[in-house]
């Protein structure tokens, strides 16, 4: 989760981050051993005026490679700091 907070951070500059491990919710799904099922809870000054497919596409673009290693489900809300 570390690398997740740090990849979010460094490119997004979040006013809040709310990150949360959910993969024990998904014990025994065949894609749960390819990586973690997050929740992630953002504020980001930027967002501003964006729609919510423009703020995906920011988020899943700061976590790179990491959406094909680390992440196998991620699960985004978009908030207000």
């Amino acid at each position: 989760m570390a690398r997740i907070r740090a990849c979010l951070e460094t490119a997004l500059a979040p006013t809040r981050l709310e990150l949360i491990d959910d993969s024990h919710l998904h014990a025994g799904h065949a894609g749960a051993r390819q990586g973690g099922h997050f929740t992630v809870r953002i504020a980001v000054p930027a967002f501003a005026g964006k729609r919510p497919l423009e703020c995906h596409r920011l988020i899943y673009g700061a976590l790179g490679e990491l959406m094909q290693t680390d992440i196998h489900a991620l699960s985004i809300e978009i908030v207000h700091a």
